[in-house]
């Protein structure tokens, strides 16, 4: 049994981190940090951990809380990873970070992007980019890992075998994409209350969203090739999931099953992508670690259109997360992750 600690855990991808390791055979929590929380018990904020963390409380984050674990969780917002996985390394032999801080590659996209320099940007190198389906063999016993989010997730796994195949040109490149309330996290917005967005759907980050450049540097990097995309987000009236509607222009002559076909073979041995002619739905995939994905090419408009779907607390954020842990661990990949979404 591989001892974890779960750094931020009273947040929304904390909870499922928690939730997760719940009901997996390897992994087993012995630290949940959540400095709001500290001294609360899980339970009572997270009813539904109680018959796993029913004597378990938040304890406040320091460096020490990991020491001896094989493995940290980093489930925190966005920048505060660049400060506390340095203070971790020399405690725990393993890092999966959740947030964007050790994404992407080049650290002058960071204040371009996130507003701010990176704090620790010699670790850049040391992670690799934790999107199994992609980059498994990167990820293998690998001790540092950055998790992509869901919309990235989402899009990538897509639009990238089809770039990659010559099918698509890699520019112009459209996305447009959907995402339940969960993904802002646990702690209320204005714009993310019930009245708020009950009722509503409605586009943000417009031309200037985080995510646009992870997504270009994903695809690029298993494709080979150059990537430009659109970005466009939205927020729709709904607790879990991501659906991603991505166009790209055909680069030569394309049909709705060759396309598919595509898909089809590079996806046909991933334990937790499913390609079909079905239209993918967010509720399909609900509570578990599959992505559904589909295609087609359309003559009339020149368009070649992908569309995925995928739940953005488990495939999009914590399930993922599992994933390259068990490969940085050694473990079987699936364990403790569920391929079957729960409906209705």
């Amino acid at each position: 049994m591989h001892k974890v600690a779960v750094i931020g855990a009273s947040g929304f991808t904390g909870a499922e981190l928690l939730r997760i390791c719940a009901a997996h055979p390897d992994l087993e929590v012995v630290a949940a940090t959540g400095d709001s929380m500290a001294g609360r018990p899980v339970a009572e904020l997270y009813p539904s951990l109680a018959p796993a963390y029913g004597e378990t409380r938040f304890v406040p984050y320091e460096p020490g809380v990991a020491a001896g674990c094989d493995l940290a969780f980093c489930a925190l917002p966005h920048g505060a990873s660049q400060t506390v996985v340095p203070e971790l390394r020399p405690e725990v032999d393993h890092i999966v970070d959740l947030a964007a801080d050790f994404r992407l590659d080049d650290p002058g996209l960071y204040p371009a992007w996130y507003g701010d320099e990176h704090k620790a940007p010699e670790l850049l190198a040391e992670f690799v980019y934790g999107l199994p389906e992609l980059f498994r063999d990167d990820i293998l016993h690998a001790e540092l890992v950055a998790a992509p989010g869901c919309y990235v997730t989402t899009a990538t796994l897509a639009l990238a075998p089809l770039v990659a195949a010559g099918a698509v040109e890699p520019t112009g490149i459209i996305v447009d994409a959907a995402s339940g309330v969960s993904g802002a996290g646990r702690p209320p917005k204005p714009n993310t209350t019930f009245c708020a967005v009950d009722e509503d759907f409605t586009a943000y980050g417009l031309l200037t969203h985080r995510h646009t450049p992870e997504i270009e540097m994903a695809v690029s990097r298993h494709s080979g090739t150059d990537v430009q995309a659109l970005f466009t987000p939205h927020l729709a009236p709904m607790n879990r999931g991501i659906l991603a509607t991505c166009y790209a222009r055909p680069a030569g002559a394309v049909t709705t099953e060759q396309v598919l076909d595509i898909l089809r073979d590079a996806y046909s041995e991933e334990p937790f992508v499913v390609v079909s002619e079905r239209s993918p739905s967010t509720k399909t995939t609900l509570g578990s670690n599959s992505v559904h994905i589909t295609a087609r090419a359309d003559d009339r408009t020149g368009w070649v259109v992908a569309i995925a779907a995928l739940d953005n607390l488990v495939k999009g954020a914590s399930g993922q997360a599992v994933q390259c842990a068990n490969l940085a661990l050694g473990i079987e990949e699936t364990a403790g992750l569920a391929s079957v979404g729960m409906y209705p």
